[in-house]
């Protein structure tokens, strides 16, 4: 019974993220643009107009796969981006974005290939930070 369950509300999960329309680079760089591009620089590389006053340092988000052995990290970025990282030293710069974030959800595959519901938002943002990696 609990095997059932389990199925059948993973599959409404997913059937609730599939209704959304998946997002694409350029909402992301808009989002990016418009939400952490004073601090990360337009490049993302951590030298926005903001960065010079901040400690820590804003993070260098082009070279956040090749510091994850070339792949990009979903889950970690995910977790830094909605609040759930509980890094006290980023904590206490980079303001917690979930709540701004939420909405319709859509399938992203994180590590291992799990789909995962996030908020089309955050998966718009996720596309367009990896586009800029280097």
């Amino acid at each position: 019974m609990r095997w059932t369950l389990g199925i059948m509300f993973a599959l409404g999960v997913l059937w609730a993220c599939a209704e959304a329309e998946m997002p694409d680079q350029e909402d992301g760089e808009r989002i990016y643009e418009a939400n952490c591009e004073t601090c990360h620089g337009i490049n993302g590389r951590g030298d926005g107009e903001l960065a010079s006053g901040l400690t820590p340092k804003p993070a260098d988000l082009s070279v956040l796969s090749r510091r994850n052995g070339g792949t990009f990290p979903v889950s970690s970025v995910l977790s830094k981006i909605d609040g759930y990282a509980q890094d006290s030293d980023i904590r206490a710069v980079m303001p917690t974005f979930g709540a701004m974030l939420e909405g319709d959800l859509v399938p992203v595959e994180t590590e291992g290939g799990v789909l995962t519901p996030t908020p089309r938002k955050l998966a718009a943002l996720l596309a367009y930070l990896e586009t800029i990696q280097r």
